[in-house]
């Protein structure tokens, strides 16, 4: 026997990733009754942090998590990149809905790539840019030069903008400065 959800709700939120659990966690906030579900067995959709044994799941049903990969819950993978600055406009939303319960802020120590059955670092540095194996001379010179731009930036001395507004051009725009 199914159970019936007879309630009523002010909305329903379909999907936990970040924008659908910021949507749902202003409706909440402004005294709506909010019905959030998900139709994956785990939070965040699309941009999920996954175990092991979810991640084999979703990609290989049926199929065997390889032991030599280590344990299921050794280790969490993203399904996409995210990074979110530690100041700003979205970091006050998520404490004014209280998603922050669920999102587990960390200091960085790396982003790597799986590239031609290798784990490669992604650079974050000018040095780090020079030593990669993922890129070629030119490109590693034009991201070093980036790397330089943004470690030696200071908003308060103009003198360190080399001639870029960036507070009027996008991240798109200035990686084509570089062209990255």
């Amino acid at each position: 026997e199914r159970a019936t959800m007879d309630e009523e709700y002010d909305a329903i939120v379909l999907g936990t990733g970040l924008k659908e659990c910021v949507v749902s966690g202003l409706l909440s906030v402004a005294g709506m009754k909010v019905l959030h579900m998900d139709r994956n067995s785990y939070y965040g959709g699309e941009s999920a942090s996954l175990s092991l044994e979810q991640l084999w799941n979703k990609f290989c049903p049926g199929d065997e998590v390889p032991k030599s990969l280590g344990r299921p819950n050794d280790y969490n993978v993203d399904l996409v990149p995210k990074f979110i600055m530690a100041d700003g406009k979205l970091i006050k939303v998520l404490i004014h809905t209280d998603v922050v319960k669920y999102l587990e802020f960390k200091a960085c120590d790396g982003s790597y790539v799986y590239k031609q059955g290798k784990i490669h670092k992604v650079p974050a540095s000018d040095m780090e840019a020079l030593k990669s194996p993922l890129m070629s001379f030119f490109e590693k010179r034009r991201a070093r030069s980036f790397f330089i731009y943004v470690q030696d930036y200071d908003e308060a001395d103009p003198r360190t903008f080399k001639g870029r507004d960036l507070t009027r051009m996008s991240m798109r725009q200035l990686f084509g400065e570089f062209s990255l």
